[in-house]
């Protein structure tokens, strides 16, 4: 099986909140060892730009959206369990 050309993460984060900078660490270490060179990722602070967060129906931060590729899939949380990220990328497949 071929894998996707790349994964688009967008990531909902409420400033320097504990949870978030967990998330945003924890995003970058699985992209690194799952999908080098093959994502992008797009930080957004609440706080900066609420607007955004209310287009897409955030309401709980961290919340991290996949939308490439497709479908979507949103995972809440510090995004500190591998297999839930697995499981949202569609990567089940491909790791043993």
């Amino acid at each position: 099986m071929i894998l996707p050309a790349i994964f688009k993460f967008r990531l909902y984060t409420a400033h320097n909140a504990p949870n978030s900078a967990d998330a945003i660490a924890n995003l970058n270490a699985f992209c690194q060892v799952y999908l080098p060179g093959r994502h992008e990722i797009e930080i957004v602070d609440v706080f900066k730009e609420p607007e955004r967060a209310l287009e897409e129906d955030v309401s709980l931060t961290p919340t991290l959206i996949k939308f490439a590729p497709a479908p979507d899939r949103r995972v809440v949380g510090s995004l500190a369990c591998t297999q839930t990220l697995l499981d949202a990328c569609g990567l089940k497949a491909w790791v043993a």
